[in-house]
């Protein structure tokens, strides 16, 4: 979203960040965020008078669950204003995973078909466009879910490029580390997965191996792990996710479950640090290319892979030059800038048209956005009588 934002302001975009979530312990400071703060609220008529007042060009919902709530006002409000979703990820996808996992057995696309999936793909067709972070999930929506190109954009990460020759070298490193917020439930399910299974092969290998996990809001199931009798360490929050980068050889990243691109993943690589993962934590980000580091779904591969990355220089200066390759060749940046401008300025001057094509976005709008629009019209009648 921080990166979304940078990229209208470079336009010289005026922006409003419109939000009724809480603030919470680490949240962007709002000197930090470059777009003008305001406060809106669930289930009140007073968002359609806000955003009537703003008249915005663009209107960009964060997630699936912002879209239901707001896109029907913002429709009726701002009826030209070019409705765009950020999916951040597929939900459903996720979702979907986690309970494959859970159940012990292997993933399925009928495992798609769940509660989430009705209400996020909805949301995909209702938007003019939806930005969609991973080509794997772009093929997943044309081809499982018969969604059309038109209504979709690939956008990736857009990182700052850093000069990956400032980044210490082997020589200066040492041990493994993971980072991620426990928020998340795939960060909590990975790091018990490590700790359970991967870590102690690691460590038949490695004695004296450490593995240092990062994250803000551990919960005690997470803090329990802490045991530097067994190397395990539990950090919690770090201020800067580079110096745990920097300091670590490998970034270990088992991920049973996701969706999306993972961040930590494009850190290590931006970091010049080797990352150990899965097929789903590597999903969408090295297209044909070579991966930094080893992709592994099963344990003694993740836990070999590991040793070697820690203990063999070379294999470990390969893959950080493969890493370089992948940000290089996949996230260039000022080319997915580029790319989205001109779709956005092509859908301006055709919405239209565009939303004509889209018949199933209507019908959706029509039938599903009025059950949402007259529930929320209850619950902020009923707010106003203080019933």
């Amino acid at each position: 979203m921080l990166e979304l934002i940078s990229f209208f302001r470079e336009a010289d975009n005026e922006v409003v960040f419109a939000s009724a979530a809480q603030n919470v312990t680490f949240s962007i400071a709002q000197k930090d965020l470059d777009a003008q703060l305001v406060t809106i609220e669930l289930n009140s008529d007073s968002f359609n008078a806000q955003i009537k007042a703003l008249d915005p060009e663009v209107v960009l919902f964060d997630r699936y669950l912002t879209e239901e709530q707001y896109g029907w006002r913002v429709a009726e409000a701002c009826p030209n204003a070019l409705r765009i979703l950020d999916t951040e990820d597929l939900h459903c996808l996720r979702q979907a995973r986690r309970d494959a996992v859970k159940a012990e057995r292997p993933f399925e696309r009928a495992d798609l078909n769940n509660e989430i999936a009705k209400r996020e793909i909805a949301a995909i067709f209702r938007a003019d466009l939806s930005l969609i972070i991973s080509e794997a999930e772009i093929d997943l929506l044309t081809s499982h879910f018969q969604v059309k190109d038109a209504l979709l954009h690939y956008l990736p990460f857009l990182p700052a490029q850093k000069e990956a020759n400032d980044a210490p070298p082997f020589e200066e490193r040492s041990h493994f580390m993971t980072i991620g917020n426990f928020l998340h439930p795939p960060n909590i399910d990975g790091v018990e997965y490590v700790q359970s299974t991967i870590w102690p092969l690691i460590r038949k290998g490695l004695p004296t191996a450490e593995m240092h996990v990062y994250g803000a809001y551990p919960p005690q199931r997470i803090l329990q792990l802490h045991k530097p009798q067994n190397g395990f360490y539990v950090h919690g929050r770090i201020a800067s996710a580079q110096d745990a980068f920097t300091k670590a050889r490998v970034c270990l990243a088992p991920l049973r479950f996701g969706a999306g691109m993972k961040g930590k993943l494009l850190e290590a690589m931006l970091f010049s640090t080797p990352s150990v993962t899965t097929s789903i934590g590597a999903e969408g980000m090295h297209g044909d290319l070579a991966w930094g580091g080893s992709i592994s779904d099963a344990p003694e591969s993740i836990a070999k892979a590991a040793i070697a990355l820690h203990e063999k220089k070379d294999a470990w200066q390969n893959a950080v030059s493969n890493g370089r390759a992948i940000l290089k060749e996949r996230f260039n940046t000022s080319d997915h800038k580029a790319l989205l401008q001109s779709r956005l300025t092509a859908l301006k001057t055709d919405l239209v048209a565009h939303r004509n094509e889209n018949f199933i976005g209507q019908m959706l709008h029509h039938h599903q956005h009025k059950s949402t629009e007259f529930m929320s019209r209850f619950i902020a009648l009923k707010n106003q009588k203080g019933a």
